[in-house]
């Protein structure tokens, strides 16, 4: 069966090259703990087998057939533009290869959808004075759920989309947008991605959910990665692990796998350890 790199090589190469195409998944943690890491290295590194191959083979190794890297990766942000992005790629890994892999990321910006309805002046996220024009257009603009289904139903087929982060439309639920839209809008995703192939990333900081919340998005993903710290006498360490993602658990298992240890090096987020059943 084809899969989809995550672009964060050892983990590949343990579940069978990457991802099942139509993959949905969650990732999601405690503050600092490696999902946002995970996330910028995901489009970094596969921007980068575009972008510069040997640079890519140097940092990754070699793609694990029958996996193929997707053709086109898409970077969705509620609060932030390219510009920013792209500093922030620069936090996770080296400077040169953001600087090769950024060309072959598109950037969405969904700032001016988000914002709105919102009481942020409108120069602070679009670049530009709000005008008496500005506020009679203000309505008619698509909500930034409808922004991200528009863009996923474009550009989701067959390609890697990131979604930073779905933690901002829990912060957005008001009368205008509430969490049953989420959820189902989520529920939709999951539908569409089966045909779509691909694989859709949604970032989800877990300490802004409660567990209703969270169930119900879990319950709309094809996986959940969760992220953590741990401390060990004066040290603490990252770690990782597969919730639940179906096509990837049952490979897990098979190799007793139960954790991953991981780091944050100048090729971005990586496993640094693998913890078995003993």
């Amino acid at each position: 069966m084809a899969r989809v790199p995550f672009g964060i090589s050892r983990l590949d190469s343990i579940i069978g090259g990457g991802a099942p195409p139509g993959s949905v998944v969650l990732l999601t943690g405690e503050a600092g703990a490696g999902a946002r890491e995970f996330l910028h290295t995901s489009a970094a590194m596969n921007g980068l087998y575009h972008g510069d191959r040997e640079a890519f083979e140097l940092h990754y190794g070699d793609v694990e057939a029958p996996a193929e890297p997707p053709p086109e990766i898409h970077y969705i942000s509620f609060t932030a533009g390219r510009e920013h992005l792209a500093k922030e790629l620069t936090y996770t890994m080296d400077e040169d290869l953001v600087r090769s892999a950024v060309e072959h990321i598109h950037f969405r910006d969904l700032s001016p959808e988000y914002f709105q309805l919102s009481p942020i002046p409108r120069e602070w996220y679009a670049g530009e004075a709000q005008s008496v024009s500005d506020l009679a257009t203000r309505e008619r603009l698509e909500s930034a759920l409808s922004a991200l289904a528009d863009y996923l139903g474009e550009h989701a087929p067959g390609n890697l989309v990131l979604v930073d982060s779905i933690t901002d439309l829990v912060a957005a639920v008001s009368d205008e947008m509430t969490w049953s839209d989420i959820a189902l809008l989520m529920k939709g995703i999951q539908k569409a991605a089966y045909d779509w192939g691909g694989l859709i990333l949604l970032l989800v900081q877990r300490q802004t959910l409660g567990p209703t919340e969270l169930g119900h998005l879990m319950d709309a993903a094809s996986g959940t990665v969760q992220f953590e710290w741990e401390s060990g006498g004066s040290q603490r360490t990252r770690t990782m692990f597969v919730k639940e993602f179906r096509g990837v658990l049952s490979r897990l298992e098979e190799e007793n796998v139960i954790r991953f240890e991981t780091e944050v090096h100048e090729a971005g987020f990586d496993v640094s350890g693998v913890r078995k059943i003993r």
